[in-house]
């Protein structure tokens, strides 16, 4: 799968996920701070990878900033992005379960590399749920 990464600092976190990704067999496209001479304001960043997913470019995007929030509340004003900022592997499952979110957020502050696999780890391997309730949900969120 085609990964879009994306943090507003360099930091070991995003550099972690990008060789988890890597390791597992997706092709990762670099945004922000990670990519040469590219704007690395959250703002910025989390609009960009948002972009790259909303347009077909990237099947999902991973992005990362101090608190997670920023680039979750910046990705998510992009149509077609359902961004989740996770803290944890279930919840990290359950966006992708329940909310079919197509971008994981964390926090460059609160994630360690080892709780960043395990959230990739739940992510990659929930299946969206086919719920009617649940799919009027998210049809309901995709109007917004």
């Amino acid at each position: 799968m085609q990964i879009a990464l994306g943090s507003d600092m360099k930091a070991d976190l995003p550099e972690a996920i990008d060789r988890w990704l890597r390791a597992h067999g997706h092709v990762v496209r670099r945004f922000g701070a990670l990519a040469p001479e590219a704007d690395d304001a959250w703002s910025s960043v989390g609009r960009s990878v948002g972009a790259a997913v909303a347009k077909g470019q990237a099947d999902f995007g991973v992005l990362c900033c101090w608190t997670g929030t920023g680039v979750s509340i910046a990705a998510n004003k992009v149509p077609g992005v359902r961004a989740a900022l996770c803290g944890d592997a279930a919840t990290a499952g359950g966006a992708r379960e329940w909310n079919d979110a197509n971008v994981l957020c964390l926090s460059l502050r609160a994630t360690s590399a080892p709780m960043a696999d395990e959230m990739l780890e739940a992510w990659f391997a929930a299946k969206v749920t086919q719920d009617p309730a649940y799919r009027a949900m998210i049809a309901d969120v995709s109007k917004l």
